[in-house]
């Protein structure tokens, strides 16, 4: 049996700590904030990230190294048979893309898992991989069964504010203006390879049952209803965490069948969206899934 190692991006919010104790790697993400630039859990906190964000200082993302990437791959290499390399999401990222051509190099023994993913469905994915690894299948086994249900999960987010949206490029000056000034909050979704405006809501009540409502559409209508063998359920924040309790306990009141996890968003998707976001997200099980 092929000794498998699992190797992630900081896009799935895995902390170093958590990488150790789960026996994975993972490759930090690089941002430009001003003219330096932070690696995710090396010496970017999710603190300082906010800290700095609210500070009004220009933070843009970036694709990790080539070198970055293949020395992770190498250094697992060295212990392991083959690796299974579950990047974010290609349709959000170009970083995915440059990963499968850097595989060309190693003969098959990098799988590189395109299952559209980021934040916490990303993680899901990751410790799917994991469990998979343990019960015997092989790296390109693995990277199949990730990329077979790739369109089987959502991210629903209600923004606090249009000001990084605007910040973007995402919308006009002008309609952030008449936004913010109505008070809207937009819900934005994740789906498959885009995020994209979904609805509008003028409070954070009609918000969070916005997301609820169209989450359980999407639970009964594509990922084979509201059952707790079925799929896995978060409720997310970004930076807001005394609000998370309260939206997480009407998630639960909204899907009594499901366990309801407490997550935050990456700071990849933070830095396009800024603080004080709200968030649910579902992913369907594949079948050797355990409860966890």
């Amino acid at each position: 049996m092929s000794k498998i190692a699992v190797i992630t991006d900081s896009n799935a919010h895995i902390t170093p700590e958590e990488a150790k104790a789960l026996g994975i790697g993972v490759v930090p993400m690089p941002f430009t904030i001003g003219e330096e630039t932070f690696y995710e859990g090396i010496n970017l906190t999710r603190e300082d990230f906010y800290a700095k964000m609210e500070s009004g200082a220009n933070i843009v993302t970036s694709q990790p190294s080539p070198s970055d990437v293949m020395k992770i791959w190498d250094d697992a290499l060295k212990t392991h048979d083959e690796v299974v390399y579950i990047p974010m999401s290609s349709g959000l990222s170009g970083s995915c893309q440059s990963a499968r051509m850097l595989s060309d190099d190693y003969d098959g023994k990098v799988q590189v898992v395109n299952n559209q993913r980021i934040s916490v469905t990303q993680k899901r994915s990751v410790l799917d991989a994991i469990e998979m690894a343990q019960m015997g299948m092989s790296a390109r086994e693995i990277r199949e069964e990730l990329e077979f249900v790739r369109y089987e999960s959502s991210i629903y987010i209600m923004l606090d504010t249009l000001h990084y949206l605007k910040k973007g490029g995402r919308i006009t000056p002008a309609a952030a203006a008449v936004g913010s000034l109505l008070r809207i909050k937009p819900v934005l979704q994740i789906k498959g390879e885009r995020l994209d405006a979904f609805s509008k809501a003028r409070t954070l009540g009609q918000g969070k049952n916005i997301m609820i409502n169209a989450m359980k559409h999407d639970i009964d209508t594509l990922y084979g209803g509201s059952d707790k063998e079925n799929v896995w359920l978060y409720a997310v924040h970004g930076n807001v965490p005394e609000q998370l309790a309260e939206f997480a306990q009407e998630v639960r009141a909204a899907f009594p069948g499901i366990r309801v996890q407490e997550d935050v968003l990456s700071l990849s998707i933070a830095c396009h969206i800024g603080p004080g976001a709200l968030a649910i997200a579902c992913s369907r099980k594949i079948p050797h899934s355990k409860d966890q």
